[in-house]
């Protein structure tokens, strides 16, 4: 019996202990905008972004379910949905990196820039982002991540059609605000 009490104990540290390294959310913000002036705006933002961040070593992924972006306008959530993410098909997008020189113990409350790399899956493509421009605060045992990247929508093979190629970007902003705590 107390053989299995003490590993009963040791294993509730361990777990407890282990999960002290990963903050987690579930509701982070990432949006899209691919405007062009003098143009109606295609712009659309998720809510329920899940991302998840090792503090050990800084590596980090987020899962986002295509169909979760909501745009202004219903018509133009259908034809990306159907025509361009092809959601049915390629119902994830999902991104997993590393941050450079990540200490977790050199956080902050006030905003530190970091650099990542990291890997953006999206409608079965995959791409190599490089990018520096992340911002990280850390208060009240929250970690707040923001930034922005661009990318190519013909780096996705995401065919767009002469109708409305003048009326659409064809470098995507992505914006993300995630507020991750303890796992």
């Amino acid at each position: 019996m107390k053989k299995i009490f003490a590993l009963l104990l040791l294993f509730c540290w361990f777990s407890s202990t282990y999960s002290q390294d990963k903050f987690l959310t579930k509701t982070g913000i990432t949006e899209f905008e691919a405007s062009v002036p003098s143009f109606e705006e295609v712009k659309a933002k998720n809510e329920s972004t899940t991302v998840i961040l090792n503090t050990i070593n800084g590596e980090f992924a987020a899962l986002i379910l295509v169909k979760g972006f909501r745009f202004k306008n219903a018509l133009m959530e259908e034809h990306f949905n159907e025509n361009y993410a092809e959601s049915d098909k390629f119902p994830k997008a999902t991104f997993n990196g590393i941050i450079n020189d990540f200490e977790f113990a050199n956080l902050k409350e006030t905003t530190t820039n970091f650099s990542f790399k990291g890997t953006l899956n999206f409608h079965g493509k995959s791409k190599e982002i490089v990018n520096d421009n992340l911002s990280i605060s850390v208060k009240n045992d929250i970690i707040s991540l923001t930034g922005s990247f661009f990318v190519d929508v013909s780096d996705f093979d995401i065919e767009i059609p002469k109708v409305v190629s003048n009326k659409l970007s064809k470098k995507v902003r992505i914006t993300y605000q995630y507020s991750l705590k303890k796992k």
